[in-house]
């Protein structure tokens, strides 16, 4: 690795550097160098930590984070278009066809991935040459995570769009990375909500060829299911066979929903691959723990709310049915806690996170226009993320007069 880098400092850098005949593509340079090697950048002013680690690396860590979720989502994404189409029966052993499905997942899911960061990097790069500056680690998150909150079936092009979109409006406009104020992958998906609602809401999150599908196959996520009974008495015959399905043999059944045997998109169903997400996360100090378990809090005392007041089949769910299904699990872990986006003080994490997941459970519950409620929360609470933090610093300031001036009585 040392004789690498000394061949790139040496035979490939001065073309870079002032001077050289790519002057103008140094970012670009530089991004792909600090990546592969810790930069050689020193701070000149202000006071510092020094640490052993750096942006780029707390940003690959966090794309370690979401490996699981991601490997198990190609998965999936195999087992529910094998399902649909009636090659495999839905009692079938979930090891049968294990590296079909997972191939299909892969050539699915690999060019959505591919099409998120080419987009969202030839932004950066664009912002970056323009404005002479260093192009910035946090779309190394945002290009996994996009993908992972979309459904398997999204057109590329509008990936693409979306993706473009989110950069510009979402990030670039407020200054770049540390400066957005709201998380850049729920903007994208947003984007698409409002822009193209029937690809994001329904029966779309089965890849394939609608046509080859066995007859009478949904390919509704377990929250499009929930919705279509909004407004139904509790005890209504119509609503048997769908609430059915969330029983102990129906297709989203508890476990189903732990293990992630669902449609859904692509990273968001298997709880426990996410949790492995946030064991690596609050393991290396980059995930908040304060955030995740106020946000989980949050959702269980909605959840028990609703159970108290039942007025259609969605409001019994039980409480921790809720949280398992959708992305409530993926948003707690992985959206919630943008160190950007989130509160800072410590108070306020708390506040934050209980909020974002009591709004999540709200949301999806009373308006079935909006399912994933979670997306719709995160974004609120990062609006008001600043307004938490100050009321917290100010009622800090408050007690600490108070204390100071019975000191001076």
């Amino acid at each position: 690795m040392n004789s690498l880098h000394k061949f790139l400092e040496t035979k490939i850098k001065p073309s870079f550097t002032k001077g050289g005949k790519l002057e103008k593509f140094y970012p670009v340079y530089d991004a792909l160098e600090t990546f592969a090697f810790v930069p050689g950048h020193v701070t000149h002013h202000g006071t510092h930590i020094k640490d052993g680690i750096d942006m780029k690396r707390a940003m690959f860590l966090v794309i370690v984070a979401m490996i699981p979720a991601l490997l198990f989502g190609m998965w999936n994404v195999g087992h529910q278009h094998l399902l649909a189409t009636g090659e495999i029966a839905a009692n079938a052993a979930l090891g049968a066809m294990f590296f079909d499905k997972f191939l299909y997942g892969l050539f699915q899911v690999l060019p959505i991935i591919l099409v998120s960061y080419a987009a969202g990097l030839g932004v950066e790069f664009i912002f970056a040459i323009i404005k002479k500056h260093q192009i910035n680690e946090g779309f190394l998150v945002s290009g996994m995570l996009i993908p992972l909150i979309m459904p398997a079936d999204i057109s590329l092009w509008m990936v693409a769009v979306a993706t473009i979109f989110a950069v510009l409006i979402g990030k670039e406009v407020f200054g770049g990375t540390g400066m957005n104020i709201i998380n850049i992958a729920l903007t994208a998906r947003a984007f698409l909500f409002f822009a193209y609602p029937t690809r994001m809401s329904g029966e779309v999150w089965i890849s394939g060829d609608k046509s080859t599908f066995v007859d009478g196959y949904t390919g509704a996520s377990a929250l499009g299911e929930l919705a279509a009974t909004v407004g139904m008495p509790v005890n209504a015959a119509e609503s048997a066979n769908t609430m059915g399905m969330f029983g102990v043999d129906g297709i989203y059944s508890f476990m189903n929903c732990i293990w992630g045997i669902i449609p859904g998109s692509i990273g968001e169903t298997s709880v426990i691959a996410i949790l492995i997400g946030a064991f690596i996360l609050l393991f290396t100090g980059i995930g908040s723990w304060r955030i995740m378990l106020s946000f989980l809090i949050g959702g269980l005392a909605m959840g028990w709310i609703f159970n108290m007041f039942a007025a259609n089949p969605y409001m019994t769910m039980p409480p921790l049915h809720q949280i398992v299904m959708g992305g409530f699990m993926f948003g707690l872990v992985f959206m919630a806690t943008d160190p950007v986006t989130a509160a800072q003080t410590n108070t306020g994490k708390l506040i934050y996170g209980f909020l974002g997941g009591f709004l999540s459970i709200m949301i999806r519950v009373f308006n079935p226009a909006y399912p994933e409620g979670v997306m719709m929360a995160v974004l609120f609470m990062n609006v008001m993320a600043p307004l938490i933090d100050h009321y917290v610093i100010q009622s800090n300031i408050r007690k600490r007069m108070k204390r100071a001036k019975l000191q001076l009585a």
